[in-house]
């Protein structure tokens, strides 16, 4: 059960509705958006249908929803969540391109994978300076030397960032570098890390786990939401199955199914789901055809020596055909290719 603020709702009108319901033995959560105020409610239902909540001063609507996530849920807000990275809009209405390196290896390498992914159409860079690695003895990344890299990148082109947080110790520094914060898949059920982010005022894009159920992603993106951020984009990165050909099998179900359990946006990563450079286009392709809010693509300028999935990275040639490719492709299903950033990004001001 959700009750829906007015955007002229004032704190003691919020106030008096959370006293309402833990008085009545339930637990409130504040979640303050852009425009309105949602509260979500957990405990005896029934009770807190009996409550004069619906005329209580600020109040606009209580909805009773059946899901076990409440503010991420379809039925909690009626129009689709757009989050805004910069001058860029994630949201249903466009696709959205981001790419950029795996992992930050070095400063050459880095801009000059920038460079090609602002030449090439992209919206949002991607880059990472901490990297979770099934072998303790592979590339973790450059940590803070890897941020100020990725600061360059932005500077450079004029576009929004995005980047991995691995550790609650780590969010405050690197909000302070990212334009988007990201949970990787092997920390969508680290719940103190999606706390910390959520207490945060910075866009997240959320992974799905190796394993995750969607009722599980939609969960964990709850976590988030209720800390108060729900700027929370949806990817799905393949989950890992029977199937030994790809890294992972990319769920592209995942994508309209979302988008009618959930007002967040949703976007694809084709190269972390298949682990392939010869899939990426393909399922890139597939992800548009689809609905997909966007993707997260992987390029490098040598990737037969890059530190870290070179395999699956296309060159930093290769992005240009399949940016033209897909806008196509988004444009045929009504979601035009989204409009790059002409200047710096929010952090980058």
């Amino acid at each position: 059960m959700v009750v829906v603020m007015s955007p002229k709702a004032s704190e003691e009108d919020i106030a008096r509705v959370v006293e309402m319901v833990e008085d009545a033995g339930g637990d409130a959560f504040v979640s303050r958006g852009k425009h309105r105020t949602i509260i979500g409610l957990v405990g005896d239902t029934e009770r807190f249908m009996a409550l004069p909540i619906p005329g209580m001063p600020g109040v606009e609507s209580v909805m009773r929803i059946g899901k076990p996530y409440k503010l991420v849920a379809r039925e909690s807000r009626p129009e689709p969540t757009e989050v805004q990275v910069g001058d860029v809009v994630v949201g249903r209405d466009s696709f959205v391109v981001i790419a950029g390196p795996c992992a930050i290896e070095t400063e050459e390498q880095a801009m000059a994978s920038a460079r090609a992914a602002k030449a090439a159409g992209a919206h949002i860079l991607r880059g990472d300076a901490y990297k979770h690695r099934t072998s303790p003895y592979a590339f973790q990344g450059l940590a803070k030397h890897g941020l100020e890299i990725l600061k360059e990148m932005r500077l450079e082109t004029g576009l929004p960032v995005v980047t991995e947080v691995l550790h609650t110790t780590d969010v405050e520094l690197v909000a302070s570098y990212a334009d988007i914060v990201r949970v990787g898949a092997r920390n969508m059920q680290n719940f103190q890390l999606l706390r910390e982010i959520g207490r945060t005022r910075r866009p997240v894009m959320l992974k799905r786990g190796l394993s995750a159920t969607i009722e599980e992603w939609l969960m964990a993106a709850e976590y988030i939401a209720q800390q108060g951020n729900e700027d929370i984009i949806l990817c799905e990165r393949g989950i890992r199955t029977y199937e030994p050909m790809t890294r992972n099998t990319l769920d592209i179900s995942a994508v309209p199914l979302v988008h009618r359990l959930s007002h967040l946006p949703v976007i694809v990563d084709p190269s972390h789901s298949s682990g392939r450079r010869e899939l990426v286009a393909p399922l890139a392709l597939a992800a548009a055809a689809v609905g997909a809010d966007g993707v997260m693509i992987d390029i490098h300028p040598h990737p037969e020596s890059a530190l870290c999935d070179g395999p699956q990275a296309l060159t930093t040639e290769e992005l240009a055909p399949l940016v033209a490719e897909m806008g196509r492709v988004a444009q045929a299903v009504g979601k035009p290719l989204a409009r790059q950033s002409p200047g710096l990004s929010a952090v980058g001001q």
